[in-house]
């Protein structure tokens, strides 16, 4: 099976750097394909209680920033892989932005890895890899 819309979602964890290299050959094998890479952001937010405690301005750069840096890395390694592929920095809730871009796109597969950047999060609310199998209606493939 070729797909010809691959849509990785990378966040610079290790598993989303295996992820790229599936996504890579996965291109490189598949003549005429595009590949689409989406690295969803959210700004931390801290509860206290009930309530929403502001963050200072320069915490939400210093995250912005990497985020920035992110993008540009993998930007960087797909140029030299010599493939053109469209990288987007979004902001939102990860699995929400990667299956909204990839149904706004008409992508074949999605690549993801196994486990990202989500911290104790991931354990209390599920996976950003397991929402997006979950609710995917297209192929996932999910790099360990």
């Amino acid at each position: 099976m070729l797909f010809s819309k691959i849509l990785l979602a990378y966040d610079g964890s290790k598993a989303s750097n295996q992820a790229l290299e599936r996504a890579i050959e996965l291109a490189k094998v598949t003549p005429g394909s595009t590949m689409h890479v989406v690295h969803a952001f959210e700004f931390p937010r801290f509860f206290i209680g009930e309530a929403l405690a502001p963050l200072p301005a320069s915490v939400n750069k210093e995250y912005y920033d990497l985020a920035v840096q992110t993008t540009e890395e993998v930007k960087g390694r797909l140029e030299a892989e010599g493939l053109n592929a469209e990288v987007e920095l979004l902001q939102g809730s990860p699995a929400e932005v990667i299956l909204k871009y990839a149904k706004e796109h008409a992508i074949d597969v999605i690549v993801i890895g196994s486990r990202g950047l989500g911290g104790i999060r991931e354990f209390v609310l599920g996976s950003v890899s397991h929402n997006v199998v979950q609710s995917a209606r297209i192929p996932v493939l999910v790099v360990k």
